[in-house]
């Protein structure tokens, strides 16, 4: 179809970095077999708390400035991952990071929390209709773990999955575009408590001086919700490499990572999804080891 490659798979997320800690591996196989791998990246994450001391001056109570810096880590990561195609909602700072829930910048003017959903969601249906994406991922209701762009990210992602599929909306924006198949990130209880079983096992050779719980990983949920499973061995380490160019969020040390919290959690090669909208690719009770699994075109 005009072009497009056979198989296209789109990605909204909140903040820089989301991308990498939740899909790198499944972006990087796909885009490695040709599919095209598009990104939506809500905000700057400018509310971010930034790890390295030589760069703490870029935070949000002191330059200011660490929203364009995490432009750079972006297409840093991308790169690592192979993705060509990635872009901010309405343009870079178009909405401001809201910070963490029930903070004074969640009520600021241009914070995405504070922004109606669907004068958001129309920024997004023309990605839609220009990617034309048989297959969408993002975040469930709670966005994770109930950070307040997480949340938002979803529902605009949500909203404008509705209207890019509706013929009177917007035209434009595009031809109309039905996605076929909408999953959300989520990872199985069993999987992150052997990860966490791994980390403690190191005892003193831990590479953080802490270590998470099972609480500190988004997106948890029993193995019964899981629909989809994407081993991605093989890109393990352009996940890692990923989340490495995150270097104002993300600290990587082998098999573990950190964020601001110094508090280690076991990084995933194997990441997993709900299906929430369309058909399976396979019979009841079995997980799909493909995005596209039943989608024809």
């Amino acid at each position: 179809m005009n072009g497009l490659p056979a198989r296209r798979l789109l990605l909204v997320h909140a903040h820089p970095d989301d991308e990498s800690i939740n899909n790198g591996a499944t972006m990087a196989k796909y885009a490695a077999e040709g599919a095209h791998v598009a990104l939506v990246t809500c905000t700057l994450g400018e509310e971010g708390e930034v790890i390295p001391p030589e760069l703490a001056h870029l935070a949000a109570d002191r330059d200011d400035t660490l929203g364009r810096h995490r432009i750079d880590e972006l297409a840093a990561a991308m790169a690592e991952l192979g993705v060509t195609d990635h872009a901010f909602l309405g343009g870079p700072g178009r909405f401001r990071d809201s910070g963490m829930m029930g903070v004074p910048q969640n009520r600021r003017p241009g914070a995405f929390w504070n922004t109606d959903v669907d004068e958001a969601a129309p920024y997004l249906v023309e990605v839609i209709r220009r990617v034309r994406p048989q297959v969408m991922v993002t975040y469930d209701p709670n966005g994770g773990y109930g950070h307040p762009d997480h949340i938002q990210a979803h529902r605009v992602a949500m909203r404008a999955a509705e209207l890019a599929a509706e013929k009177a909306f917007r035209r434009d924006l595009g031809e109309p575009h039905e996605i076929r198949k909408i999953y959300w990130n989520r990872i199985p209880r069993s999987v992150v408590e052997e990860g966490f079983e791994r980390l403690h096992a190191k005892g003193e050779e831990s590479p953080f001086p802490g270590i998470a719980t099972v609480e500190d990983v988004p997106g948890v949920v029993d193995d019964s919700r899981i629909t989809a499973e994407i081993a991605a061995d093989a890109y393990g380490s352009a996940k890692a490499a990923a989340m490495r160019a995150h270097v104002t969020q993300i600290a990587v040390d082998g098999p573990f990572f950190a964020l601001s919290n110094d508090l280690a959690q076991p990084l995933f090669v194997k990441e997993y999804y709900e299906l929430v909208k369309g058909t399976p690719g396979v019979p009841a009770g079995e997980r799909e080891h493909d995005l596209f699994a039943g989608v024809d075109g």
